[in-house]
């Protein structure tokens, strides 16, 4: 993301991550490992964003865990840091089962895991919420696709029905 941001700025163009932050109704979820290089690497992406003017209030941070154990301290205080310039900012802890087996079985997951995704689409919806109102407004209309050159084939008219059948 940070390395999208900064290419677009130095090349004069709109980058993918501008463009997808201005889409209608977006509330931008950006995910890290709950390590020491991946905060540090999503506080490069956070201030980045924030120097394009990129909308962070309604942007929610997941921290996934990749093992057993405490977070770490750089990973507590970077969660800290990141409270006040995003909307929320989600942990969501190790689980062996997805590790295993992946989402193949979604109904054998941890009752922790099936919390923090409670909560991070709880936390999306209440940016949503903060930005646009609730109840929220209608979703804009998207435009109408392009006529596919199958579609401009004419097709044959039908054939009579034989005598005796009814149509």
């Amino acid at each position: 993301m940070a390395h999208d941001i900064v290419t677009a700025r130095a090349s004069g163009h709109a980058g993918q991550t501008a463009a997808w932050c201005s889409l209608p109704f977006a509330v931008p979820v950006l995910s890290t490992l709950a390590t020491g290089p991946g905060v540090a690497a999503l506080q490069t992406a956070v201030k980045a964003a924030a120097a394009e003017g990129l909308p962070l209030g309604r942007t929610v941070v997941a921290l996934t865990v990749p093992g057993e154990g405490r977070l770490p301290p750089p990973v507590k205080a970077a969660a800290t840091m990141l409270q006040s310039q995003v909307s929320a900012v989600v942990t969501v802890p190790f689980d062996a089962h997805i590790r295993t087996h992946g989402m193949g079985q979604a109904d054998r997951l941890g009752r922790r895991t099936v919390e923090a995704g409670a909560t991070l689409a709880t936390a999306v919806l209440a940016a949503a919420h903060a930005a646009w109102g609730d109840p929220l407004p209608p979703a804009p209309i998207p435009a109408a696709l392009p006529v596919s050159p199958a579609a401009e084939t004419p097709v044959p008219p039908a054939q009579p029905a034989p005598e005796g059948v009814l149509t």
